[in-house]
């Protein structure tokens, strides 16, 4: 890659999908702006990143308007211009999940606000910090897009964070404003949308995710839209 100096913001960047992209950037040269809600956890990856790269680490939820305010004072205080935001922090919401008729309001709420509402506040608030050309990348879900039962909350969620995304692209054409599915992945948060089954099957994050992203990331033939791991793997 021909990375240097760039920039990249992920949230959710502890573990699983989020840290895994944040690996490999760091090992490729890009300074890393990173957060997760366990402060522990994102201390630990820190200390990772760091042994390659500059890491600023900001704990905190998403759904915090101070917490997503921190980004942008970094930025401006560091004087970071940003070349990659994703926006990769979710939430599954109830686990087990239940059926929408049987599903607590508040939750339901939870699961806009982090999937949805900071996403959008987070790239308002380091808008005035992108580069020319900057790429945002939301994680979406195949959920966004098939309806399958008992999982709602999160699917609309995502499907709502998949329209966001293409207006986004649509009213800032100098953006790459993409969707990326990333599919199936050995995570935390697909164990809890399957809390009784064994999910050792799936690929871990670094196995298809990955690559795919990075693709997506290198190959400005992507440009803003909505994309799935398996489809850019079989371009590529």
């Amino acid at each position: 890659m021909n990375t240097l100096k760039k920039t990249a913001l992920i949230t959710g960047a502890s573990k699983g999908f989020g840290f895994a992209l944040a690996t490999t950037l760091a090992n490729n040269g890009w300074r890393l702006l990173i957060n997760a809600r366990n402060a522990k956890a994102l201390l630990k990856a820190q200390r990772s990143l760091e042994k390659t790269t500059e890491v600023i680490a900001i704990s905190g939820d998403v759904r915090d308007e101070i917490h997503l305010v921190q980004f942008a004072e970094k930025l401006e205080e560091n004087k970071w211009a940003l070349d990659l935001v994703v926006n990769n922090a979710s939430t599954l919401g109830a686990s087990p999940q239940p059926t929408l008729l049987e599903y607590e309001i508040n939750t339901i709420h939870n699961i806009f606000h982090t999937n949805v509402i900071a996403p959008l506040s987070l790239i308002q608030k380091v808008h005035p910090f992108l580069s020319a050309n900057a790429m945002i990348i939301n994680l979406s879900s195949d959920a966004a897009v098939n309806a399958y039962e008992g999982w709602g909350g999160y699917s609309a969620s995502k499907a709502g964070l998949d329209h966001l995304t293409q207006i986004l692209g649509k009213e800032n054409p100098t953006l790459r404003v993409v969707a990326f599915d990333p599919g199936d992945m050995r995570t935390d948060l697909h164990q809890a949308a399957f809390p009784n089954e064994d999910i050792s099957d799936r690929p871990l994050p670094k196995e298809t995710a990955l690559p795919a992203v990075l693709e997506l990331i290198q190959n400005t033939e992507y440009k803003s839209g909505r994309f799935a791991a398996n489809a850019i793997l079989i371009n590529a």
